[in-house]
């Protein structure tokens, strides 16, 4: 760094790169929530990238962004921030259609060549000087010719003009890792580890970072200091930088470890879930069997006949998916395979907004099939909770005989954190419920555990064990086909006992937990922003908790009791009151407030301390 300029350090800061959907944001984005978690701070993203498969360039639909929060405490940072403090405009669109999330201090980096009268026009703008339009303070602005700089940089190259102007991310990058101080090694090895079978590639794009860097070196970027971010609290442990869907793809990969079993995925690609059929792709060498199937319905259905066949059996998709493989979801249910069903939720109804986040999909999974099918639910909290909660997803699927759903959402599955790996013998261990030696010679299907009333597991082709599954009613005790109505009856009860008398962790509330005047309750991927927004509300001395459920069928045992411990009760989620109206089903007398958001876009903890603020006081008194 060069003398005389400053160096401050900050507990936390907000990143946001922005630009068209072809001016690789997402990896510019990557490539430094990468750098700051290998640095050891914490971490949380949130990729917002359009549907268009390609808008035109420089329109303001077509505008690509990342936003990355990075913090002093790897273990501590729960959401990606609701503004930032730095912002990477690539073109007149970008600033255009993101500086509505930039605070008023934030310090603007734009590409200039960007700027020029068409792009202004694209972009609506309705004068030349567009800073002053948008009320942009000119001291804040890091204005460089960021596409004139890199032609110049890789003018030896023997690239073509329109490789060399995809790295134009690479130097906005160089100039953010400048100024907070990061590390370039770690940018380099990221780089020659993407574009290992294009090492060219990777030489130039790491050239162009190195030259955004020197560019700041050289001429101090207008600012008035740059900026560090020490990790102040030291835990213990090898991390890695992770997305919700690879953890969740981890996580499946270890239970199927842990259980013995082979791990087969059948999927179809659709947004935001395929992520996890390619990661799983990848691993072969672990045993590891994906198949992409012609159809949704298709790939459920060969999960299936992979589980009957004595596999892990996995399937993924997002809402329409969950539409589609809802009948053979049915016969999973019927014949009590453990299939794990990964849905990934995203904007709807229909196609809706498959980019974007919502909690929609809730009754869906817990009702969205014919007859009584009923099937355990569980929604991790965070990108690294997707791994803890997949592993539990196949654990209940294999030791109860159930089929199970993960109801994990766009947010946190492309979203990211930093992961502490878990190490041997830190996880629970998983024993697949099979039929026992004694049983051979007179094995029927429907025997149960008489404690957890799970059926025994008989793998086919094992001598003594021959035996019928399909999706007409059996008799629970031959197996046969049955249109008794005695036994359809106690069938239908015996599978939902079942799912009932599953063991799940007790509710935890944090906070004032035991004089709270307002409660909050969430379930799944809001948790950061609930608990951020609760932490806030203490800090201005209300008397706020939060419990918040992963595990939503079956409830855990003491929600009741938790929850009509206190006055008020206030459930969030993303969508117009799913998760109230399943609580107020099964608690009597329960009736809670409500706070519904359907936008696509993750809560603001702004709006929700806001919001919050005039139910956490005690009765009678005024905000």
């Amino acid at each position: 760094m060069s003398e005389g300029i400053a160096v401050k350090e900050l507990g936390e800061v907000v990143v946001r790169f922005s630009g068209d959907s072809g001016d690789g944001m997402q990896l510019a984005g990557n490539i430094f929530s990468t750098i700051s978690a290998t640095e050891g701070n914490g971490i949380s993203t949130f990729p917002d990238y359009p549907a268009d498969i390609r808008a035109p360039q420089g329109s303001l639909t077509g505008v690509s962004g990342y936003q990355v929060h990075i913090s002093d405490d790897i273990d501590e940072n729960l959401t990606p921030g609701d503004k930032c403090d730095v912002l990477v405009a690539m073109n007149a669109a970008a600033l255009k259609t993101q500086i509505k999330n930039a605070k008023p201090t934030a310090t603007i980096i734009i590409d200039t060549n960007s700027f020029k009268e068409s792009d202004l026009k694209k972009a609506e703008f309705k004068s030349y000087d567009y800073l002053e339009e948008l009320g942009i303070d000119r001291d804040h602005v890091v204005a460089c010719p960021i596409t004139t700089m890199v032609k110049e940089a890789l003018k030896d190259s023997g690239l073509d003009n329109k490789t060399i102007l995809k790295s134009r991310n690479m130097f906005a990058l160089g100039i953010v890792c400048w100024l907070f101080n990061r590390h370039l090694e770690y940018g380099r090895d990221f780089l020659r580890k993407k574009f290992a079978k294009k090492p060219k590639i990777a030489e130039a794009n790491i050239k162009v970072l190195e030259a955004g860097w020197d560019y700041c070196e050289h001429t101090q970027a207008s600012v008035p200091a740059t900026y560090r971010i020490e990790t102040r609290k030291k835990h213990h442990g090898r991390y890695m930088d992770i997305t919700g869907n690879k953890a969740t793809a981890y996580g499946l990969i270890a239970a199927a470890e842990a259980a013995g079993l082979k791990l087969y995925l059948g999927s179809y690609p659709i947004t935001p879930a395929t992520d996890i059929l390619h990661e799983l792709a990848k691993h072969k060498s672990l045993g590891v069997i994906t198949v992409q199937a012609e159809d949704e319905l298709a790939a459920c259905a060969s999960a299936i006949g992979a589980c009957f066949a004595g596999a892990l059996g996995v399937t993924s998709t997002s809402g329409p998916g969950i539409c589609l493989k809802s009948e053979a979801m049915n016969l999973a249910v019927m014949d009590e395979l453990p299939l794990v069903i990964i849905d990934v939720q995203r904007g709807g109804p229909s196609t809706g907004l498959p980019t974007k986040a919502e909690q929609t999909d809730l009754l869906q999974v817990l009702y969205g099939r014919n007859g009584e099918s009923p099937m355990p639910v569980i929604a991790p909290k965070s990108p690294t909770d997707c791994f803890y909660c997949a592993y539990l997803a196949c654990k209940i699927a294999v030791e109860h005989m159930t089929p199970v759903v993960l109801l994990s959402d766009a947010f946190i599955a492309n979203g990211s954190a930093a992961w502490r790996l878990p190490v041997e013998g830190e996880l629970p261990k998983i024993h697949p419920h099979y039929a026992t030696e004694d049983m051979r010679g007179h094995y029927s299907p429907y025997h149960r555990d008489e404690k957890t009333l799970a059926r025994y597991w008989a793998i086919p082709g094992e001598q003594g064990y021959e035996h019928i599954l399909g999706g007409l009613e059996k008799d629970g005790d031959t197996g046969e086909i049955s249109n008794n109505p005695e036994n359809h009856n106690k069938m239908v009860h015996l599978r939902h006992e079942k799912v009932q008398r599953i063991e799940v962790p007790d509710l935890v509330v944090q906070g004032d937990a035991e004089d709270a005047d307002l409660l909050i309750v969430g379930w799944g991927g809001t948790y950061g922003h609930l608990y951020t927004a609760m932490q806030a509300l203490r800090s201005e001395d209300h008397r706020v908790a939060l419990a918040h459920f992963e595990f939503i069928n079956p409830l855990p045992k003491n929600t009741a009791k938790v929850l009509k411990r206190y006055k008020k009760v206030v459930v969030c989620e993303q969508n117009l009151g799913q998760f109230a109206g399943y609580l107020r089903a099964h608690i009597d007398g329960f009736v809670p407030l409500q706070y519904n958001e359907v936008k696509g876009q993750p809560f603001k903890v702004e709006e929700l301390v806001k919001a919050l603020t005039s139910l956490s006081l005690p009765e009678g008194e005024d905000a």
